[in-house]
């Protein structure tokens, strides 16, 4: 069966979500990377538009600072990374931003705070920046750390489309990464969003030094979600000097993951998760291209333009575009 050929791969069956086992996932890395490549874009072109990949923006609306310890962040106050704690952003200046990104041929605008989770005194604006972002035609997602059920519902009044907040690894390895928050905080603001109505954005981080084991687990999570997510970002983990992870992977750069085990990990999300948008998200700028196109036919089909993603480099528009032409993608509106 050609995984190309749109009829032929209506013929395969989609996976069954209360089926999907850590064990039926393990089987899936363990399949040859062609055979699994090929199973993953047969069951995309299946779900999305061919040869179409979603373009968003990212951009910091307040930076630096955050109380948690996550391990890979250099907006952390607890890490050495020189990134200094600012204030929430004005609103004009991120309307600013929302319209450049979607005359740059954006369709989702994403704003991201470091936080544990918002204040009350913050709420006012940030409602304000989903209102103005929205009436541009944008998609809108926030990513505010925690939340609870009335913020929630206050954002989804506001027009927002999406929330992100990452499970960032599986349940096992997450206290390595993490010990101000605890893996079900972040399932219960998964689940404050859910209820009020927005699409759940929710993903994590590969290459953390975590095991294949680990994978399979973070993706099982995802996909035994009340639902599974309506958007995965997927990102490889950028080592930060003066981060925890940065500096641990600087002294053991084999635990980074390899771009093979990357594609393997789109390629199974894909199949667990067929109706979602996969992101291709941070640690692109560090790939090849021939990497990125093997993500792309593994099901990725969202990525992140611009030159940062909130503190951390990014594949510019011009190298976006370069690549598109090459591989004969378009962006989806």
């Amino acid at each position: 069966m050609s995984p190309f050929d749109a009829a032929s791969a209506r013929s395969v069956p989609d996976p069954v979500l209360s089926d999907i086992s850590r064990e039926s996932i393990a089987a899936l890395f363990d399949l040859p990377f062609l055979d699994l490549v090929a199973r993953a874009q047969a069951v995309h072109i299946r779900h999305h538009p061919r040869n179409a990949v979603q373009l968003s923006t990212l951009l910091s609306i307040k930076t630096g600072g955050c109380a948690e310890d996550c391990g890979y962040c250099s907006q952390s106050a607890f890490a050495k990374s020189g990134v200094k704690a600012q204030k929430l952003i004005d609103a004009d200046t991120v309307v600013a931003a929302a319209r450049q990104a979607k005359a740059d041929g954006s369709s989702r605008f994403c704003m991201g705070a470091a936080w544990r989770e918002p204040k009350a005194r913050d709420m006012p604006a940030l409602l304000d920046m989903v209102r103005q972002v929205k009436a541009l035609g944008l998609e809108t997602c926030m990513t505010l750390g925690m939340l609870n059920s009335d913020q929630a519902d206050a954002l989804a009044q506001a027009g927002l489309d999406y929330y992100n907040h990452n499970i960032d690894t599986s349940p096992e390895y997450y206290a390595n990464v993490i010990t101000t928050r605890s893996f079900q905080d972040r399932l219960d603001t998964l689940d404050h969003v859910r209820r009020a109505g927005m699409a759940v954005c929710c993903g994590g981080i590969l290459g953390m030094g975590e095991t294949r084991d680990d994978r399979i687990g973070f993706l099982h999570a995802l996909a035994t979600l009340p639902e599974p997510p309506d958007s995965v970002p997927l990102n490889a983990l950028v080592p930060i000097p003066g981060t925890v992870l940065g500096d641990m992977l600087a002294d053991t750069p084999l635990a980074r993951i390899d771009e093979i085990e990357f594609v393997r990990t789109v390629a199974a999300a894909r199949i667990i998760m067929p109706r979602s948008v996969v992101r291709l998200s941070a640690g692109r700028e560090s790939m090849s291209e021939a990497g990125q196109a093997l993500c792309f036919m593994a099901g990725a089909n969202s990525i992140f333009t611009g030159d940062r993603l909130l503190t951390t480099g990014n594949n510019g528009g011009d190298a976006d575009t370069a690549l598109f032409a090459k591989l004969g993608l378009q962006p989806l509106a």
